[in-house]
């Protein structure tokens, strides 16, 4: 009988398969959420969004024969989801983006490391392995010089840049407490995917509610690019990657799940480079590079004791 340690589920390809589409998906959306800003006030565009994300996920729960099976706790738990994920979290982050630009906000948000492997550590009982650490910190050193990278070439003067990263710290610890939820116990007594949908239509509903109480009634923009950006945005970054990256979650817990916000940025940047014609610097190639290290060494950590 061998001694040697099983490799860690991080590791296996029912993982690293659904984190790569959830990481390549995510590193996509900041381009399209660009798009769309513009003669759409962007508390409506959110509401599109979880509206055609939350009545697809309760289709697809309906063709596989999932019941919305919730009970007095379970629709508690489906309204803190929504109001910290799919309300909060999305508005904070197009909010953002009215002050600095898509690729700083990406790496602003890779900061959702931290609160996730804090808040795992203290509502979870995970310890924070050697390697895992040392992954975390790798990870972040890349992140500041995408960071110094990304703040030197922003247009915006210093105090959108300040109300920008604000915006975008505000939904970065709205969706760590949501992902630490997705990773209790709680959230395992009840089927996912009817949840997710009955929690985006909840958060649809609060994101009407503030778009018009901010900016009035409905605005729609009926040219081709909105259009399809916005199913876009609904059918597969949402309904489809919120159902990968909470089942991903779920098996190698908030802390290393994380990793995909670390990833995202080095994603957008490449695609820019694609269609927008971004130039990298030595910063972006460095920040990258560690970026890309740190979660190489964290993915092998084994999984935090509970």
């Amino acid at each position: 009988m061998s001694d040697t340690p099983a490799p860690p589920q991080s590791t296996r390809l029912a993982i690293l398969i659904p984190f790569a589409i959830v990481t390549l998906i995510w590193g996509s959306t900041w381009i399209v959420i660009r798009d769309q800003l513009g003669s759409v006030p962007s508390s409506w565009s959110v509401t599109y969004r979880f509206l055609i994300a939350g009545i697809a996920m309760l289709v697809y729960a309906t063709v596989r024969g999932e019941r919305i099976a919730l009970d007095a706790r379970g629709w508690g738990f489906a309204a803190a989801l929504a109001v910290l994920q799919f309300c909060f979290n999305f508005n904070f982050v197009y909010r953002a983006e009215g002050y600095i630009t898509s690729g700083l906000v990406a790496v602003v948000f890779a900061l959702l490391l931290v609160p996730n492997a804090v808040f795992g550590r203290l509502f979870l009982g995970q310890q924070l392995g050697r390697q895992l650490l040392i992954g975390s910190s790798v990870a972040m050193a890349g992140v500041t010089l995408l960071f110094v990278h990304e703040a030197r070439s922003d247009p915006h003067g210093p105090a959108a840049s300040i109300a920008g990263v604000a915006w975008t710290m505000a939904g970065v610890l709205s969706a760590s407490v949501a992902n630490v939820l997705q990773a209790t116990q709680t959230a395992r007594r009840y089927p996912m995917v009817s949840t997710l949908g009955v929690a985006m239509l909840l958060g649809a509903t609060l994101d009407a509610t503030i778009a018009w109480t901010v900016a009035g009634p409905p605005v729609i923009e009926w040219r081709a690019g909105y259009l399809i950006g916005t199913l876009y945005l609904g059918v597969v970054a949402s309904a489809v990657a919120f159902t990968l990256y909470f089942g991903i979650l779920r098996v190698i817990g908030p802390a290393k799940a994380a990793y995909s916000s670390v990833i995202v940025p080095v994603i957008a940047m490449l695609l820019s480079t694609l269609f927008e014609g971004y130039r990298w610097s030595a910063l972006a190639v460095a920040g990258s590079a560690l970026a890309m290290l740190g979660l190489v060494i964290a993915l092998r950590a084994r999984r935090p004791a509970r």
